[in-house]
């Protein structure tokens, strides 16, 4: 998959091009349906699949007050993108410039003499332009008068649930594992690097990985059973995101306990992925030391049993 950052970066020969325009954040089932009819359709048409996402997500710009947590950071998100199949990204740098276009200028300034666009492809909710004053009924109507045809996607819905990244968000914040998943079509997970000087479950169970500082989205706090990916090699893990409040004044963590643990090498540098696949229960606070590794014991166990059954 190739990332434009930049309209001059693309290329002159880009071609005729079938393209969707969004945030994309969490890369969902939704956006996975949208994304799989544009590569078969550029197959078909012999043309480039083509997304325009931005960076930063533009309410960080527009309201920051409100900006969410993503889903999936930047890097995360054409990792996901590239995994869909489509040939190309790009990623425009979203500026109060950019805010101000009309629906008509980014129409025809983007999609017409930039990318020549064939096809766009957009769901029911989408909103483009100047205090987002164009809709899909909008971009049709103007995409008659440039030539290009506007397909529009109705909300998908997966077990009762309309698939959207703010229902996902919601899911999370409850702790909602399981069902964010179902959302996503994939199990939920973050990626940072080790956190520094902590290292309480190493002394009290088993050998432990702190994450560093995350800003972005996480379930809610509690004990979850998850896997963790370190340079390439996952180990089953419960993992406890919180304050840990039996070692006293509140610290937040995010700290994993490997179970099939082997001696590795850790940098600041290295990256570790961390999946969420059930939760276990509310964090609380103990007595004692003993209490809580005795609490923690029974979570490992309820852990092997899990992966166990899950083969």
């Amino acid at each position: 998959m190739k990332v434009f950052r930049h309209l001059d970066e693309l290329p002159a020969d880009i071609g005729r091009t079938i393209v969707s325009i969004g945030n994309f954040d969490g890369v969902h089932m939704a956006h996975r349906r949208v994304l799989g009819e544009l590569v078969r359709r550029a197959k078909e048409t012999d043309g480039t699949s083509l997304v325009v996402t931005f960076d930063p997500h533009p309410t960080r710009i527009l309201r920051p007050d409100v900006a969410p947590r993503l889903l999936t950071p930047g890097p995360v998100k054409l990792r996901l993108l590239d995994e869909t199949g489509i040939d190309a990204v790009l990623l425009l740098p979203f500026t109060r410039d950019l805010s101000l276009m009309t629906p008509l200028d980014f129409v025809e300034q983007v999609l017409v003499r930039a990318l020549h666009a064939r096809e766009v492809h957009e769901g029911f909710n989408f909103h483009f332009g100047h205090r987002a004053q164009g809709n899909v009924e909008r971009l049709a109507e103007i995409g008659r008068e440039f030539g290009f045809e506007v397909k529009i996607y109705p909300a998908l819905t997966i077990r009762g649930e309309v698939v959207s990244s703010s229902r996902i968000r919601e899911l999370l914040a409850a702790g909602q594992v399981s069902r964010a998943r179902h959302l996503l079509g994939r199990v939920f997970g973050i990626f940072s690097t080790p956190g520094r000087g902590r290292g309480y479950g190493q002394k009290y169970t088993v050998p432990t990985i702190n994450l560093s500082r995350y800003d972005e989205m996480i379930p809610r706090n509690g004990v979850y059973i998850t896997r963790t990916t370190v340079n390439g090699e996952t180990f089953d893990s419960v993992t406890n995101v919180g304050v840990r409040p039996t070692f006293g004044p509140d610290s937040f963590a995010i700290e994993s306990h490997l179970l099939n643990f082997h001696p590795i090498t850790l940098t600041a540098q290295t990256e570790v992925e961390l999946c969420f696949l059930k939760r276990l229960r509310d964090e609380q606070k103990f007595p004692s030391v003993e209490a809580l590794r005795e609490q923690i014991g029974r979570d490992v166990g309820r852990a092997k049993r899990f992966f166990r059954l899950a083969g």
